[in-house]
């Protein structure tokens, strides 16, 4: 009797032709449903689905009918680069294995060559091995097969075709004629070499060659996976144009709450399947206590791009100060500033601490960012990072051109200090010259504060502490959280620490404008004196 999809494995209805169809392309009901088939007719390899029919879920038959039913007048792919990023345990290598055999059995291409493509032989064994055992638990598919497992290599007697394993130390070889890629964790990638020789003129004597690029999201953002994943979101956002391309990407972006479970649902298509919601909750209270856990949650469980150094503000600390800020109790409050210019063309950022009236209440920032307006189109596209967003919402500001305006910020702050009594303004002495002594001209009192590990560790320290016991507000600011998830300190042989530009992997300024200001808030906190003097305080050490 004929295997039947079990009753409570979903199934996609209503499917729609993807919406990157050209006007002059067709969605082919019949090729659609033929690759659909193929792959359904193979045989899950692992775990409590092993040897199980591979029935596809929604977002994978998805992925297939558009991929391969969508084609051009001449019957031919209109996509010719399949780009899908996902997270890990959704059944990623299953569905790169199907469609490598796809590619090599089905897909009417004489002599096909079908490559299997990693940063090393172990990770593009992966999906070959789980290729290997499908041949192997599909009769049809077996009995015109050799499989060579020390070389890596499936041979289809029936086109001449082959599946061969290719990894990073292949990118100088040439001669290739693909006909079909299927590219795992390009991330991993240590250089774009072997992407470049598989995909720049390798298929051009292929009528109807597909590179299939499965990933998670990575952490260099100075690399070929990054260049890709931008690309992909550019088309998905409609600030770019490539009919050849599509674009699938499951992840949180940087502004996005990794810690609401609704989230979890939205970047992880197979939650519930290939596995389970409680084995995701396990892993968020690992993430909660640990920060090394969290990026690696973060990153293979939510897909999210973030950095491989340890934040040193926890998402989950940082958050504990997410209450919203009663605006008009500030009016005419104390308050101490830090002011972290900009080079011209980068972020200036301006932040106010107002210290508590009294032991009950607490510290309050109140951050504020610019940008050169030009630069922002180029900002969003080269990082993903929702400059354009942040400014619609009021929460980035923009000068004119393509450099910093800071006539326009100088006069802004003065504006401040008519609603909020800013007693004084620390500011890094780089670049700083001519924009104190505007201010200065404008009655405040503004104070150098060297970037060391004297000046900077006290304060630095003391932020932490005071996000850590909760008693410090931010309003959830976005732009100051996703600088709060940049952050990376450098210690030195005594354990002082300071928050350094040179290893975060993004921009920091809002944090060191904020920890200045708290340090001159503190220091003239009424009837006080310093903390820093105070031997019994017992300030937090790393």
């Amino acid at each position: 009797m004929a295997e039947t999809r079990p009753k409570d494995y979903p199934k996609l209805k209503d499917y729609q032709p993807t919406r990157f169809m050209l006007p002059t392309s067709h969605y082919d009901k019949a090729k659609a449903d033929r690759a659909v088939k193929f792959i359904e007719n193979l045989r899950h390899t692992k775990a409590k689905w092993a040897g199980k029919r591979f029935w596809l879920l929604p977002w994978q038959e998805t992925l297939v009918r558009d991929i391969f039913g969508t084609v051009k007048e001449d019957g031919t792919r209109q996509f010719r680069t399949a780009y899908v990023e996902i997270c890990k345990k959704v059944g990623k290598s299953e569905l790169a294995a199907a469609i490598a055999l796809y590619l090599l059995y089905a897909d009417n291409e004489p002599s096909a060559e079908v490559y299997g493509a990693a940063a090393d032989r172990q990770q593009a064994s992966i999906v070959f091995d789980v290729a290997k055992r499908m041949v192997e638990l599909t009769p049809a598919l077996l009995k015109r097969s050799k499989i060579m497992g020390a070389t890596k290599r499936i041979v289809n007697y029936s086109n001449a075709g082959i599946y061969q394993v290719l990894s990073a130390d292949d990118g100088n070889k040439h001669g290739f004629s693909v006909s079909g890629l299927v590219f795992d964790e390009i991330h991993n990638q240590p250089n774009r070499n072997l992407y470049d020789v598989l995909t720049k003129g390798s298929s051009d004597a292929r009528a109807n060659p597909l590179h299939f690029i499965i990933t998670t999201a990575g952490n260099d953002r100075n690399s070929i996976a990054f260049e890709l994943h931008t690309k992909a979101l550019d088309i998905l956002n409609g600030r770019r144009e490539d009919p050849t391309f599509y674009p699938v990407v499951y992840g949180l972006a940087d502004d996005e709450d990794w810690t609401d479970e609704k989230n979890w649902y939205k970047v992880n298509p197979s939650l519930g399947y290939t596995v389970e919601i409680d084995r995701l909750r396990d892993a968020f209270r690992e993430a909660q206590q640990n920060p090394a856990d969290e990026v690696t949650f973060r990153w293979l469980r939510l897909n999210q791009w973030v950095s491989s150094t340890v934040a040193w503000i926890p998402d989950q600390i940082y958050a504990l100060g997410n209450e919203a800020i009663d605006m008009e109790s500030l009016k005419g409050r104390e308050c101490y500033g830090g002011l972290d210019l900009s080079s011209s063309g980068d972020i200036t950022a301006f932040v106010l601490v107002f210290p508590p009236h009294n032991g009950k209440e607490k510290y309050v920032i109140l951050p504020f960012f610019w940008v050169p307006q030009d630069t922002i189109p180029l900002r969003v596209r080269r990082t993903s990072v929702p400059y354009d967003k942040w400014q619609a919402q009021g929460y980035l500001m923009a000068t004119e051109g393509n450099v910093i305006h800071y006539g326009f910020i100088e006069t802004f702050i003065d504006d401040l200090g008519k609603i909020y009594n800013i007693k004084e303004i620390a500011y890094d002495r780089w670049g700083a010259v001519e924009m104190t002594q505007a201010l200065e001209g404008m009655g405040f009192t503004v104070v150098p504060f060297g970037q060391g590990f004297s000046s900077m560790s006290p304060p630095t320290k003391r932020f932490y502490e005071l996000l850590m016991e909760g008693k410090m507000v931010h309003g959830a600011h976005p732009v100051l959280r996703w600088m709060a998830g940049n952050v990376v300190v450098d210690t030195d042989p005594a354990g002082n620490i300071k928050v350094t530009k040179r290893r975060s992997p993004d921009k920091v300024d809002g944090i060191v404008a904020a920890i200045m200001a708290l340090d001159r808030c503190i220091r003239h906190e009424e009837n006080t004196g310093s903390v820093y003097d105070d031997p019994d305080r017992g300030l937090f050490v790393f």
